[in-house]
């Protein structure tokens, strides 16, 4: 069977055309007719809808080595925007090409129906994290999902941005993890003059 890395390497088989975009740049528009599919090389992506009320709703953060926008082998338009948040080096796998693939390989569709099902799992994962309702609530979460490992300092930022609350928020609450136990300190106006 195809694993997640090889079936990394059979798309990237698939004969990609390299694509660069720089920062707020857009891989595709929701409505755009769907033709390929992005393998991220560089960089970051975001996956946004627009809501009726004007605001964004984020559905996918991806990095190097994902696959944006998996969904759209089944549908003819993108529904969502992809977004480069970072400058991003992609290959474009046609999307005929991936299906043309999957009909032919079982190993192939496997490994991809592999993919999906974790993506689905990460996916419901960000949910259960982002419907908890406080900071330390959410890191708990987080904490969990990661075998019991804190975030290590170079991605406090990154972290934050995942479980949706700000950098300086999170820090409070890791700061407050790391203080050693004893009394709260008095009000101050019971402290002594």
């Amino acid at each position: 069977m195809i694993a997640i890395m090889s079936l990394i390497e059979a798309l990237k088989r698939l004969a990609p055309a390299e694509r660069r975009y720089a920062a707020g740049e857009h891989l595709f528009h929701q409505g755009d007719r769907v033709a390929v599919l992005h393998l991220v090389v560089e960089g970051r992506v975001q996956l946004v809808r627009h809501q009726v009320d004007g605001s964004a709703l984020v559905l996918q953060r991806a990095g190097p080595g994902a696959i944006v926008a998996e969904a759209s082998m089944v549908s003819d338009r993108y529904h969502c925007d992809g977004v480069a948040t970072a400058p991003v080096r992609s290959l474009a796998v046609r999307k005929a090409s991936i299906r043309a693939r999957i009909a032919s390989d079982p190993d192939f569709a496997m490994a991809f129906v592999a993919h999906l099902a974790r993506e689905v799992h990460a996916s419901r994962l960000r949910a259960e994290i982002l419907s908890r309702r406080t900071v330390a609530a959410r890191l708990d979460a987080w904490t969990a999902a990661h075998d019991g490992r804190p975030p290590a300092r170079g991605e406090w930022k990154s972290v934050a941005n995942e479980i949706g609350t700000s950098p300086e928020a999170l820090y409070r609450e890791i700061a407050r993890r790391r203080a050693p136990p004893g009394p709260a300190p008095a009000p101050p106006s019971l402290r002594r003059r």
